[in-house]
């Protein structure tokens, strides 16, 4: 039996046992492997350790108990298998950067600041929170620009309106780049989703990466198609820099906000950089 039948059915038996919350011995036991190389083994074929895995549909399966209005958060605690209503807490705050309550809520206590703005590469929508940029987005209609914010955000307020943070994020397009430490950024993802995101941002200006590049620079040199969807979920256009990357072959690729922008955008950022200008 090879690795990727071993990690196969590691993965049935998480999906079947989530409920009872198995430990990593319990797992590696069903993969027939020792705990310490079933550890690495399912890292690289999945792309997270089998905790996180084991995480995540334990968190998928609390979302749509929560959707269920009668449900309370002690009730969805026990029917994941977690111990009590503070493990399923620290759940949705290491993955989902809310509280149980909040997701319930459908997070009606954030307040979002949004503005329209030009670029060199055509209109944007930028989102803020308290914390940070939370939204941007390339986008000429402006009312299908706003429809996408608040598809992202579905229960949060909104509020048509230029803050200090949204213009520090806009410095971006004037080339002041001695203003970049001034951009605070307030991301909801996965861990996952979190260390490609970051990888990204560590890609000079001028420069460009692959997908097998950025899968090696966050430990997991086997998960380039899990590196590609986080990629692809960037919920920050150009402040985050997923046109950065390209494929292995030299050619630039896909991007979410069309091929030709993506190809205007390297081609300006290769124009305007010099030795005294860096990201």
């Amino acid at each position: 039996m090879d690795n990727y039948e071993k990690v196969a059915i590691a993965i049935d038996y998480i999906k079947t046992h989530f409920k009872e919350q198995p430990d990593l011995r319990e797992i590696a036991a069903a993969a027939h492997l020792s705990p310490f190389h079933f550890q690495r083994v399912f890292a690289e074929w999945a792309g997270v350790s089998p905790k996180k895995f084991l995480q995540f549909l334990t968190l998928d399966y609390a979302k749509s108990l929560l959707k269920q209005d009668q449900a309370t958060l002690l009730d969805v605690a026990f029917e994941t298998g977690l111990s009590g209503t503070g493990r399923l807490h620290d759940l949705f705050i290491n993955i989902e950067s809310m509280t149980p309550g909040e997701y319930k809520n459908g997070g009606k206590a954030l307040q979002i600041n949004y503005s329209f703005a030009e670029s060199p590469f055509g209109n944007v929508i930028v989102a803020s929170t308290t914390k940070g940029i939370c939204y941007m987005a390339f986008a000429e209609d402006e009312t299908a620009a706003l429809t996408g914010l608040v598809q992202a955000f579905p229960a949060a307020t909104f509020r048509q309106m230029t803050d200090l943070m949204q213009q520090h994020a806009l410095y971006i397009f004037t080339q002041d780049w001695a203003s970049l430490s001034d951009i605070k950024l307030h991301l909801k993802g996965t861990p996952f989703q979190l260390k490609v995101w970051d990888a990204l941002l560590h890609i000079p200006l001028g420069a460009v990466s692959t997908y097998s590049d950025i899968a090696q620079k966050i430990n997991h040199p086997n998960a380039s198609r899990a590196v590609g969807t986080a990629i692809g979920s960037n919920p920050v256009a150009f402040l985050i820099p997923c046109h950065r990357v390209i494929k292995a072959n030299g050619e630039t690729g896909s991007y979410h906000w069309g091929a030709t922008r993506k190809n205007a955008i390297l081609g300006w950022e290769a124009a305007n950089i010099s030795p005294e200008k860096d990201v």
